[in-house]
């Protein structure tokens, strides 16, 4: 059985984070997105600290999805280098399943 990621990204408004959340989800690259914020968000960027408003989007997404999932969201996101983030999660075995059998479509 393939692992299940949870993968979460940040976004400049809950409108972009919303639309990046539908756009995986309708291609079944995630089996669900939450977005939430907003959050301050303190970080180095060329070279000065900056601060900024930011939206976080959470997706759950089997492992064999993962690299499809990460690239959709690179293509799709404004951001130059945008935060992507996947981690390995353990958890009730039928919601598990659900994520893996969504996201194998």
């Amino acid at each position: 059985m393939a692992e299940v990621f949870e993968v979460t990204v940040t976004a400049p408004s809950d409108a972009v984070a919303l639309a990046l959340g539908r756009d995986v989800v309708e291609r079944r690259l995630a089996a669900c997105a939450q977005v939430g914020g907003p959050i301050n968000s303190v970080y180095w960027w060329e070279g000065a600290i900056e601060e900024a408003s930011e939206w976080t989007l959470v997706c759950k997404t089997s492992s064999t999805r993962l690299r499809a999932l990460i690239e959709a969201l690179r293509g799709a996101h404004p951001y130059d280098t945008p935060e992507i983030l996947a981690t390995p999660v353990t958890g009730d075995p039928d919601y598990l399943a659900w994520v893996q059998g969504v996201t194998q479509g």
